[in-house]
């Protein structure tokens, strides 16, 4: 085993079936990391609950559950089991996807290589039903360089994907609420304090898109949110005023559109297709 934290956090909307599917993805890993930071987002279902005792009981010791009272949302969830992490280096991975079973392997060969390394992703395997039937994937840019100009337009890491060390987080103000990109908000603070990236040049992570991801990106109501959280992005300085009203304008004409319209804006030209 690895002296790795793997971080996910679980809310009581979670299939148990995924959640089983990702779980059997981190025991297939041909590098196992040593301990799971599961943060309960509030109350969870009996079955959920069940998915949980079930694994502690046959796993001693690997999982470590962080239990809050309330729902908060992905990044004050994350914000609470970031501190519980007990290695340097932290996994993320969301409980309705499948991690490749050499992605630690990958991802901590490029921390050893390279030890002023702070954060490595990689790309993604997009798919509905099965990871065996991919239907688009997003590509993301490789070198540091590339990642820190890439950030000013749009998310240069898939967040699902990221292995980082835990001082470039925290050293960075940990993940806060930012709606819709706590993850984006993260990452500009993070370059900001110069940490150093990578984005291994393949896809690690199978990242299940719901049928209805379409519907929930659009609408007037998700383009207020957009903007709420792009406004602060904007406020750390990181992007200039071009970087956000060039976004903004089109995140208003995507959420706008027909649906129909919206999911082939995001499978042809946002994402890549299979073989594309």
């Amino acid at each position: 085993m690895a002296a790795l934290s793997v971080l996910m956090s679980l809310y009581f909307k979670e299939k148990p079936e995924y959640v089983e599917e990702c779980f059997q993805s981190l025991l297939r890993q041909t590098v196992q990391a040593d301990e799971w930071v599961v943060v309960e987002d509030g109350p969870l279902t009996d079955e959920l609950y069940a998915v949980l005792d079930r694994y502690e009981k046959e796993h001693p010791g690997l999982i470590k559950r962080v239990p809050l009272p309330e729902n908060r949302g992905l990044g004050l969830a994350l914000q609470a089991g970031v501190p519980e992490c007990s290695n340097e280096l932290i996994a993320r991975m969301d409980t309705d996807d499948i991690a490749r079973e050499d992605r630690f392997e990958k991802q901590l060969a490029e921390f050893k290589k390279d030890p002023d390394l702070d954060i490595a992703g990689s790309h993604i395997d997009e798919f509905e039903d099965t990871p065996e039937t991919i239907v688009a994937k997003r590509i993301v840019p490789v070198t540091d360089e590339e990642i820190k100009k890439y950030q000013k337009k749009r998310d240069s890491f898939n967040h699902m994907t990221v292995m980082y060390k835990k001082k470039a987080v925290l050293d960075a103000g940990n993940y806060q609420s930012c709606p819709l990109m706590e993850d984006t908000y993260l990452w500009v603070r993070m370059m900001k304090n110069g940490v150093k990236c990578m984005n291994i040049d393949d896809s690690l992570v199978y990242a299940r898109i719901g049928k209805d991801m379409f519907d929930r990106r659009g609408g007037w109501s998700y383009f207020k949110k957009y903007r709420t959280g792009k406004k602060m992005v904007y406020a750390t300085g990181y992007i200039s005023w071009l970087d956000y009203a060039s976004v903004i304008i089109i995140q208003f004409v995507v959420a706008l559109v027909p649906r129909r319209l919206r999911g082939w804006i995001f499978k042809k030209m946002l994402h890549r297709k299979k073989n594309g």
